[in-house]
């Protein structure tokens, strides 16, 4: 499988297996079946896992323990991390050192490579209006702790979440110091969905950018935005759900790609892997099936310059 640069932390494969599907967030699978996805996806090549505590309430966790044992196959890391919100200062530390003690017992495993802090950063003056964790705790309270752990060695380096307010999200990746790696919403519509959970535009395209600028290594999520890019969804949803909206502005996309002869999915995670600066794309595969259309996008490799212009005209006319 391809190798990327993964900003200072050496290289990664172009797809890492992420927990959403595994933890059935996007839809039912089962253990045994999760298990094997993992495992396959570790024997194709696959070299990093990204799973949490909200996923499945850490069943994507569970799964990888399970696979492997408490024992990674050499060159394979993972990452995991604590939705902290904006607790009093005197709660952070002690409530990231629980977060790590719960994921090392799940997964059985004695480090975390990459430890993000999940959910939003936001502006002290959003407060109460945005739920997440403020910039100011965060640079005086969370980032501190964050170097605490990696020099006690109970993870491996940090990064953030970067889906919360663009403009607090800029500065804090402009700051030093700076993540390790942050993940981005990496997807043909730029769209964010139900996790726009504030006003501004959203611009993952511009914290991507900056995040290379600065060497911080990009793993790219929301590849199929949800669901919303791919043939249909399997779960349901109200017409107004920003992901059923994503769905329908999307129609002209899943034609061009019934043109191109690719499933929606396939060509959305090629478009994903085609976008500059992105190192690894995250799966959210549910189960061995999935995993197998994804690995054979990607072999195809990334998007003409001419499909990536059609796709961009399709779905945003007026851009």
């Amino acid at each position: 499988m391809e190798q990327r640069t993964f900003g200072k932390l050496g290289q990664i494969s172009c797809l890492t297996l992420g927990g959403g599907g595994i933890g059935q967030v996007w839809g039912p699978t089962s253990r045994e079946e999760a298990v094997a996805t993992v495992r396959e996806a570790v024997d194709v090549g696959i070299n990093f896992l990204d799973v949490a505590p909200a996923y499945g309430k850490g069943e994507a966790e569970v799964v990888v323990g399970e696979a492997f044992n408490g024992r990674l196959p050499e060159g394979v890391r993972l990452s995991s991390k604590c939705m902290l919100g904006s607790p009093s200062t005197e709660e952070v530390l002690p409530k990231l050192e629980r977060s790590i003690e719960r994921t090392l017992a799940r997964t059985k495993l004695e480090k975390i490579d990459v430890f993000f802090l999940h959910g939003q950063i936001t502006p002290d003056e959003a407060a109460g209006r945005v739920a997440g964790t403020q910039r100011r705790l965060f640079i005086d309270t969370v980032r501190p702790a964050f170097e605490q752990l990696i020099v006690r060695g109970l993870i491996g380096a940090w990064g953030i979440s970067a889906i919360g307010v663009p403009s607090a999200v800029l500065e804090t990746i402009a700051e030093d110091p700076a993540p390790g790696v942050i993940q981005a919403v990496a997807n043909l519509l730029d769209s964010v969905g139900a996790m726009k959970l504030f006003e501004e535009p959203a611009r993952p395209r511009e914290i991507i950018a900056l995040a290379c600028r600065r060497g911080i290594g990009v793993m790219g999520i929301r590849a199929v935005q949800a669901e919303a890019l791919t043939d249909d969804f399997d779960r349901t949803l109200p017409e107004s759900h920003p992901e059923m909206v994503d769905y329908q502005r999307a129609a002209p996309f899943r034609v061009l790609a019934r043109e191109t002869g690719e499933s929606p999915a396939a060509l959305a995670h090629r478009y994903a892997l085609s976008i500059s600066g992105v190192s690894t794309v995250v799966l959210g595969v549910k189960n061995r099936t999935e995993l197998r259309e994804c690995i054979a996008a990607a072999a195809r490799g990334p998007l003409e310059r001419e499909l990536v212009a059609r796709i961009d005209l399709a779905v945003r006319p007026n851009h």
